[in-house]
């Protein structure tokens, strides 16, 4: 079994280590060696080019303006999303009222819904609200998309909170927003996490969104790798690709290696139940 689950394991992490010894190679290396050679003289060369002066088309100033726009995107989004999603879940979880059940169907709905649906609408919204190719405006255009899978996870984790200690605390004088913040969320640790990094992931990872919402001074770090990838020069520099690509995994790749273990608790804690 172990030997099974080590080939397994080398067989899916080839391509990481590929592009990590490729990153920090020369051309003069990647093109005389091969594929899986270790670099005779590492070097981090390549990184420094796809960070601050590869070419993204016209413009040569690497990834860093793409990743700043990123990070200036994606943490408010997942705050916003997921404060929503936790509020709602709430509400749908722990104050039923008429028609509660039909909305959670309506929001669920939308965690199944083809991203290229809202493509049309969503567009002609941020125009109205003077948003377009924005950061804010692709900020506004995740928060929408995150909210059906983030009320999802705290609709059916809330769920499992015991009712009585809701009503006690109501027969104690707390009202909606003290049970909420007091009672219900330092409960929900586990939930929140997996929330976060559900919503980081998805959104950091995205390129649709990224390249038909943003302009010019605010794409994703998506779409800068692909025009990094794609700006044709007389040399191939495979070994710059490779940093690049790895830039752009970093964020997703720390967020799993320090709360991996934190996700799968949650998840098993109930943000997949009912």
């Amino acid at each position: 079994m172990w030997g099974l689950l080590l080939v397994f394991a080398a067989w899916f992490l080839s391509p990481l280590y590929v592009m990590v010894v490729t990153s920090l190679k020369d051309m003069d290396q990647v093109r005389n060696g091969h594929l899986l050679s270790l670099p005779t003289d590492p070097g981090f060369a390549a990184w420094a080019k796809a960070w601050g002066s590869a070419c993204t088309g016209t413009d040569c100033g690497g990834l860093k303006p793409f990743f700043m726009n990123s990070v200036l995107m994606v943490v408010p989004a997942v705050l916003i999303s997921s404060a929503i999603g936790a509020l709602n879940g709430y509400v749908l979880s722990k104050w039923k009222f008429r028609g509660s059940e039909t909305m959670f169907a309506m929001l669920l709905f939308g965690v199944f819904m083809p991203m290229q649906v809202v493509l049309l609408p969503m567009s002609q919204v941020l125009g109205w609200l003077g948003l377009a190719s924005s950061i804010w405006g692709l900020m506004l255009v995740h928060v929408v998309a995150g909210i059906p899978s983030t009320t999802l996870f705290f609709r059916n984790y809330f769920v499992g909170l015991p009712d009585e200690l809701i009503k006690a605390a109501m027969l104690d004088g707390a009202g909606f927003w003290q049970i909420f913040v007091r009672i219900v969320l330092p409960l929900s640790t586990p939930i929140m996490v997996v929330t976060v990094i559900w919503q980081f992931t998805n959104i950091w990872n995205d390129f649709l969104y990224g390249v038909v919402f943003s302009g010019a001074d605010s794409k994703p770090i998506t779409v800068g790798l692909n025009n990094l990838s794609n700006t044709s020069s007389s040399v191939k520099e495979y070994n710059v690709d490779m940093a690049a690509a790895l830039i752009a995994a970093l964020p997703t790749l720390f967020i799993y290696a320090v709360a991996g273990k934190y996700f799968v608790r949650g998840l098993t804690a109930g943000a997949v139940k009912g």
